[in-house]
């Protein structure tokens, strides 16, 4: 069989892995545009902190790698078109200028994302840089020792973790959310609220409901000027990280998408098109809490998806069970975790949803130290079932976000949580654990309102 692979971060890569681990003997070629692959570009953050201290040790594989293994990976060479009648796709070397064609009996769609700009004036400046792949990190790594004063577009994931990178640099930063809140696929007001109060204490200028509009230089203090809806700002850089979008335009009208761009796909990863799987970022996802598919660029899910379309092109062999979104991030010494749906994206998609909130220590007081924890469970009040939770403490909380994923890919309910088995030991919980005093809660706030 020959099988081609367009693309080579998360998703290309394990797919890779996974053929050849299986079916070595499998004919199989990598296309990617750059000259690197395996790049982990959530690490971008990480070296721009100094707690990663060379860039290069984010690619986990290597072209050499993959090659050993028995991929023909063929770097610098960008698919033009692909042609799913013919099962053929066009490609250029970028090098060479060199345009050919090649065929495949299974194509693997792992083009990944890019960053989602809006239509802003400005945004080809040289001062505006967006986030996402290796050349990108390199140079707002190496503009960022010569500008002070930083200004990142976007408040999610990306933006709140490039605030903290560059405050702890010594850097005058100011992030601009068009949303109301900071984090808001992930967590809920409050929680919001407690990164921003940890973001502004130190020293972060944040500026919530404003919706960059434009980027011009400033030429009498030699700055960028950024208009907004709300008001204008300078700085001296200026960092886009306002979402992404699949990047899936070479299958555009060949298959079926959803209205965001994403390949829909089967339980097996199989697009419409029988000969053509996807995977990662370029792919839609079954989001379990709402029973919808979704799209969720999240390298969890884009590992995940490459090992199963790798196995799965060989036949219906293992089937995806679906997300939870599950991620975490560090911030200022604490953690801050989640998994499913926030309340207002349960209340959104028509659920009739509530939540309670622990905050309260993750083990007795009389131990010789503790922490604050605070736990945000949201839950479906006519079914009952667990639908997410959000976790914030300097405790490590993590790993708890991975049990309340089972919980909701389980279908389990509030009072299988409350009651469900986990350890006492006084140095990691009371009697109870966190998680099952959370449920318990919910069950009498549920007792309450019926009684």
């Amino acid at each position: 069989m020959k099988v081609l692979i367009i693309g080579s971060t998360h998703a290309g890569v394990a797919a890779t892995q996974q053929i050849l681990k299986e079916h070595p003997e499998t004919d199989v070629t990598i296309y990617e545009r750059h000259d690197n692959v395996s790049f982990l570009s959530c690490g971008v953050s990480l070296y721009l902190g100094g707690q990663v201290k060379r860039l290069e040790d984010m690619f986990y594989s290597s072209p050499e790698e993959l090659t050993s293994m028995g991929a023909n990976v063929k770097t610098n060479n960008d698919v033009l078109k692909i042609d799913s009648d013919a099962n053929t796709v066009t490609v250029e070397n970028l090098l060479t200028k060199q345009v050919f064609t090649d065929h495949y009996d299974k194509l693997i769609m792992a083009t990944g994302s890019y960053v989602s700009v809006p239509p802003l004036f400005g945004i080809d400046n040289s001062r505006v840089l967006l986030c996402k792949d290796y050349a990108q990190a390199q140079a707002i790594f190496e503009t960022a020792k010569h500008n002070h004063h930083i200004t990142i577009i976007g408040g999610g994931y990306v933006g709140v973790e490039l605030a903290e990178s560059y405050a702890r640099t010594n850097h005058e930063v100011t992030l601009i959310q068009g949303n109301k809140q900071l984090l808001n696929n992930y967590v809920d007001q409050d929680l919001s609220n407690r990164v921003t109060e940890l973001l502004e204490n130190q020293g972060v200028h944040i500026y919530l409901n404003e919706r960059a509009k434009a980027f011009y230089n400033d030429e009498a203090t030699s700055q960028i000027k950024i208009e907004t809806s709300g008001e204008s700002h300078t700085a001296d850089l200026v960092i886009v990280a306002t979402g992404f979008l699949a990047n899936t335009s070479l299958l555009r009208d060949q298959v079926y998408m959803d209205r965001t761009g994403a390949l829909l796909v089967n339980e097996y990863m199989q697009t419409s098109n029988p000969d053509i799987y996807t995977t990662g970022d370029a792919s839609s996802v079954h989001f379990n809490p709402t029973g919808q598919s979704a799209y969720m660029p999240l390298a969890t899910n884009a590992v995940r998806q490459g090992v199963l379309a790798g196995r799965n092109i060989f036949g219906n062999i293992q089937k995806y069970i679906g997300t939870q979104s599950t991620s975490a991030m560090q911030i200022f010494d604490y953690t801050l975790a989640s998994s499913g749906l926030n309340l207002n994206q349960a209340q959104k998609a028509g659920l009739n949803a509530d939540s309670v909130t622990y905050d309260g220590f993750y083990r007795p007081e009389y131990m010789p130290s503790t922490e604050k924890i605070k736990i945000v469970l949201v839950y479906d009040k006519d079914t009952r079932r667990v639908l997410g939770a959000q976790l914030f403490s300097k405790h490590e909380i993590a790993q708890s976000a991975n049990t309340i994923s089972v919980i909701i890919q389980n279908q389990n309910t509030i009072d299988d949580l409350a009651y469900i088995d986990m350890l006492f030991q006084p140095n990691y919980d009371y009697p109870f654990n966190y998680l099952n005093l959370v449920a318990q809660m919910a069950i009498d706030k549920e007792s309450n309102t019926n009684s």
